[in-house]
């Protein structure tokens, strides 16, 4: 967010729970350009949170450029465990929200050209063990990426950031990560600022549409 506010984007923070972060970064955006952040609350698991966010930035602002799909659920899942609920809020989350927000935007960003970025993941080409349900969402979400790029052009561009080992989920395990990192060509994590970095060319380039940059250090082209 702040890499997107230097470049000169104002910004609507969504939270949901982390209200006291969005806003502390909110007060720290707009020390920096005056009324030029502000946070907007909602449950991305609930139906029609897309069309709701939309219009409060609507009704606040009335216009988007550029909107970010980042928010995501990494949570593991039992084979054998019957687990409806953990089905529908990973979906919901990763990639039935991103859908409709994306579908209820279009119009607002089509006025001036503007762009949707969604935040994928390697794992959405290279499935985890263990992680089916989260796998299942996020190559999804690629998929959908590429759809709305065909159905939302030219008035629209849709393209996606796909990280690998960025952030460790408190989870992961000292040898899990390891191993993870034994299979990343560079030898190394990356950076959030990696990541902030693909976005903020995606939100740029005019004539990129349905593109997916992997920021994996190399991670899909090993085996």
């Amino acid at each position: 967010m702040r890499a997107l506010h230097a470049a000169g984007y104002d910004l609507a923070i969504h939270y949901h729970t982390s209200a006291a972060a969005a806003r502390e970064l909110a007060a720290e955006l707009n020390e920096v350009r005056s009324h030029s952040a502000f946070t907007l609350r909602q449950d991305l698991a609930a139906r029609r949170a897309g069309s709701r966010l939309v219009a409060a930035i609507e009704r606040r602002r009335g216009r988007l450029d550029l909107l970010v799909n980042n928010a995501s659920v990494f949570d593991a899942n039992a084979l054998e465990a019957e687990d409806y609920a953990a089905w529908e809020r990973i979906q919901a989350i990763n990639l039935r929200t991103p859908y409709f927000l994306a579908v209820a935007a279009a119009p607002l960003l089509g006025r001036h050209r503007g762009a949707i970025v969604n935040i994928a993941d390697i794992h959405g080409e290279r499935p985890r063990a263990g992680y089916a349900i989260y796998c299942a969402s996020k190559a999804g979400l690629l998929a959908v990426t590429r759809s709305l790029a065909l159905e939302l052009a030219p008035a629209v561009r849709v393209n996606a950031v796909s990280p690998g080992a960025i952030l460790w989920a408190e989870s992961e395990a000292p040898a899990a990560r390891a191993a993870a990192l034994r299979a990343v060509p560079l030898e190394r994590r990356g950076e959030p600022a990696d990541i902030a970095a693909a976005v903020c060319y995606l939100a740029g380039a005019t004539y990129v549409t349905g593109h997916v940059i992997n920021v994996d250090g190399g991670r899909l082209l090993s085996g």
